[in-house]
């Protein structure tokens, strides 16, 4: 066998060398552009946010938008700060959701083996948040049917919390899916429904943000740096923004 060291190129020279041609391959196709000054921003140019705005229900039937109405309600009641669930929008948040790549489950990993894991690994469930839904509100009304004769939005407002409570527990027992696993579902997208930007459907003329206090999403803050232990009382701003953002120039 002959000597590596005098066999022409050696397998680390060979390496280094592809990788340093690749670079220049690379480096030479790129189209570069000179920026002086600062560059102008422009709103939304490479992420426009997704706005449904398409006209009644997309995915709850009008018997489950019901419910919905009945669940979310109950979970955030009206106060004297704010609306209650179904006012601030929560089931059309919900609705519209689901209508979309959320309630499919398409962008995220839903492969078997479905097993029960941790509290730190998260959500295990072979069942997408359509599933989640369709499944738990059918098998919630049997419940109540047979309990109360009578559908949950029917229920007085305390043995509403009662059925509610004892789902969050998992004392109740569903038809093809886990009573927590649905409640919890619910939960979730309620208090997103009730937070989320207006854009999305939920939080109604920005309740949940004026009763926080939260502005929204403004973009620029110079004109309060410095005015310090001020209450400033700013009114919140959607991403759809003020009519100042609605035209690019």
């Amino acid at each position: 066998m002959s000597d590596p060291s005098s066999s022409g190129i050696s397998r680390r020279r060979l390496l280094s060398a592809s990788a340093a041609s690749l670079t220049v391959v690379a480096v030479s196709s790129v189209q570069a552009t000179t920026i002086t000054g600062i560059p102008r921003w422009m709103l939304f140019d490479h992420n426009n946010p997704i706005i449904n705005d398409a006209p009644g229900l997309q995915f709850f039937t009008a018997d489950e938008a019901v419910e919905v109405d009945a669940i979310v309600s109950q979970l955030i009641p009206a106060d004297e700060y704010s609306c209650n669930g179904k006012d601030a929008g929560c089931t059309v948040f919900i609705d519209q959701q689901l209508a979309g790549s959320y309630g499919d489950a398409s962008r995220n990993y839903m492969q078997a083996p479905f097993q029960p894991g941790t509290a730190a690994q998260g959500d295990q469930s072979p069942l997408t948040p359509r599933e989640r839904y369709r499944l738990g509100l059918a098998a919630l009304h049997d419940y109540c049917q047979q309990k109360y004769n009578k559908k949950f939005s029917q229920l007085a407002g305390e043995t509403r919390n009662q059925v509610l409570e004892a789902l969050e527990k998992g004392e109740i027992t569903l038809s093809h899916i886990d009573s927590k696993v649905f409640f919890d579902q619910v939960l979730s997208n309620t208090m997103e429904g009730f937070f989320a930007d207006p854009i999305y459907g939920g939080n109604r003329d920005m309740i949940s943000w004026k009763m926080i206090g939260f502005p929204g999403a403004r973009y620029d803050y110079r004109d309060y740096l410095t005015k310090t232990d001020q209450k400033l009382d700013l009114i919140p701003i959607s991403i759809m923004g003020s009519s100042a953002w609605n035209t690019k120039v």
